[in-house]
C-alpha cells in the first residue's frame, strides 16, 4: 500500500523557518520524482518544488526560489522541504507527491501518489 506521510508543519512568524518531511512507503521511492505542492484556501494546488529521482535535479516556483530547498534521502525514503524567510503568503496546506516520469512534472494532475498534507501558517 502506497503511503506518503508529511510532518513538520505548524505556526511560525514572518521570517521564520520550517522543515517539512515526507516519509514514503509501498513503492520504489528512488524511482520516482518527488514534488512539494501547496494549496491555500480558495486557490488551486500549485507546485512549490520538485526533485528528480536520482540526479538531484531540482525546480522551484518563482515564489519560493531562493527561500525553499527541496532534498531527498533515498536510503530513508524521505523527501524534505526546508523553508526559510517565510511570508504570510506561504500559508497553505503542503502536500508531497510522487510521479514516475522521464522528465520533471510541474502540474498536480500528473502526479500519481499524494500525502494527506500538513498545515503551514505564517503569522504577520
Amino acid at each position: 500500500q502506497v503511503q506518503l506521510v508529511e510532518s513538520g508543519g505548524g505556526l511560525v512568524q514572518t521570517g521564520g523557518s520550517l522543515r517539512l518531511s515526507c516519509a514514503a512507503s509501498g513503492f520504489t521511492f528512488s524511482s520516482f520524482d518527488m514534488g512539494w505542492f501547496r494549496q491555500a484556501p480558495g486557490r488551486e494546488r500549485e507546485l512549490a518544488a520538485v526533485i528528480s529521482r536520482s540526479e538531484g535535479i531540482t525546480y522551484y516556483a518563482d515564489s519560493v526560489k531562493g527561500r525553499f530547498t527541496i532534498s531527498r534521502d533515498n536510503a530513508k525514503n524521505t523527501v524534505y522541504l526546508q523553508m526559510n524567510s517565510l511570508k504570510p503568503e506561504d500559508t497553505a496546506v503542503y502536500y508531497c507527491a510522487g510521479v514516475w516520469s522521464y522528465s520533471l512534472k510541474y502540474s498536480a494532475r500528473d502526479y500519481n501518489y499524494w500525502g494527506q498534507g500538513t498545515q503551514v501558517t505564517v503569522s504577520s
